[in-house]
């Protein structure tokens, strides 16, 4: 009985709104707050207040800068990552899921004096990533150690 009350409201949505993948854009945009720990505090990217939604990792390499560089170029080149802001030594990215519209913060800092990048992901919304943050940051570091 429900489903035979919805259908007609899912097919006017479907069609009127370009599609089946537009549709579900537009109805789970689930955005959220910009984190307030975002950015360098003291030198370096803040710790995460907990691991079931963010990652955090640092990565000793030789030139911190071109690192991050690398790493930019890798995120721009990647469907649903955007660059927010980005600085001589510091990005700032958005990565957002295809189904619900999630957003997470990707952090990057080269850090010279360490030869080291530091690098942070977290999710804006919810109690638990299952582990998304975690991978995207070893997909950084294996790109990093194949470079």
């Amino acid at each position: 009985m429900l489903l035979r009350l919805l259908l007609p409201l899912l097919i006017v949505l479907l069609v009127g709104w370009g599609g089946p993948s537009a549709a579900l854009a537009s109805m789970f945009h689930l955005e959220g707050p910009l984190p307030a720990d975002l950015g360098i505090h003291g030198g370096s990217l803040s710790p995460c207040a907990s691991s079931a939604h963010c990652a955090r990792q640092n990565w000793s390499v030789a030139d911190p800068d071109a690192a991050v560089e690398f790493l930019a170029s890798r995120l721009e080149a990647t469907e649903a990552i955007r660059i927010v802001e980005r600085q001589s030594n510091y990005l700032h990215a958005t990565a957002t899921s295809s189904l619900f519209g999630f957003v997470d913060d990707l952090e990057l800092l080269a850090d010279p004096v360490h030869q080291q990048v530091q690098a942070r992901s977290v999710s804006r919304l919810g109690d638990s990533d299952l582990g998304v943050n975690a991978r995207r940051l070893e997909w950084l570091s294996t790109a990093l150690e194949r470079d």
